[in-house]
């Protein structure tokens, strides 16, 4: 029987890449994001590859609704073997001067509840199976806070205390916690978009490009991460400290 990877957030960019990687070892893809007609075109790129995958729209702010999504998968496809969890939020950065507890609201909505509540709903069959993953991939700001930048970052840092908790107390159930902290761009994505033109309030100055990284080579790390279950965390790339211990 052929294992679900459910990928949540899911893109042209990262998503796509995850979705391709785990479809080549035989995972049926569920696609869950905002927009309909996006995920029917991922959907459409896919079955053309030869990969079973199937839309499920969703707002992942919603966290209340998260049961009836995940009832919706396993209604599908019978279960959900491996969490992907990636989304990607366009609201601007915000001065920890100006942060206040709406404003925060709907990060920690997106990045610390929603995905607390899908493992709360995955867990139980995972654990009883004996196997399974969890994979959350975050920007470097959840371990690189800096001046300006705040507001997503807190959201996502909570989340990472949060899984490398839960990494402790699952690994010898059978299931794998892992977070992949992304230190660069992924050319094309969303994230990318709003960063080159402006929307997430960074100025980059002329003559700086921001690093990118090839989602492909994301997907071949989550892949590495949920198969070797060797460590709980990497942030790629790699920051380079000049040699400092």
């Amino acid at each position: 029987m052929s294992k679900t990877v459910a990928i949540f957030g899911a893109g042209t960019g990262l998503g796509l890449a995850v979705a391709r990687r785990f479809g080549a070892e035989g995972y049926q893809v569920a696609l869950v994001g905002r927009r309909p007609e996006a995920l029917d075109r991922l959907v459409a790129e896919l079955t053309t590859d030869g990969i079973e995958a199937a839309a499920f729209p969703a707002d992942l702010t919603r966290t209340t609704e998260v049961p009836a999504l995940l009832a919706a998968i396993t209604a599908r496809y019978g279960g959900i073997d491996v969490v992907e969890y990636a989304p990607i939020t366009t609201a601007p950065f915000i001065p920890a001067t100006e942060l206040t507890p709406e404003a925060a609201q709907g990060f920690v909505n997106l990045y610390l509840l929603t995905p607390l509540e899908i493992v709360r709903q995955v867990l139980p069959g995972m654990t009883e199976r004996g196997d399974g993953g969890i994979l959350i991939t975050q920007g470097a700001s959840a371990v690189n806070p800096a001046p300006f930048m705040s507001g997503v970052g807190p959201a996502m840092a909570a989340a990472r205390n949060y899984l490398h908790s839960l990494h402790g107390e699952v690994a010898s159930k059978g299931v794998y916690v892992g977070t992949l902290m992304v230190n660069a761009m992924i050319p094309g994505s969303a994230g990318h978009r709003a960063m080159t033109s402006g929307e997430l309030g960074v100025h980059v100055p002329d003559g700086f490009e921001i690093p990118t990284v090839d989602p492909a080579n994301l997907a071949d790390l989550l892949w590495k991460l949920l198969t070797d279950r060797d460590r709980v965390e990497v942030l790629h790339p790699e920051v380079d400290h000049g040699g400092a211990s």
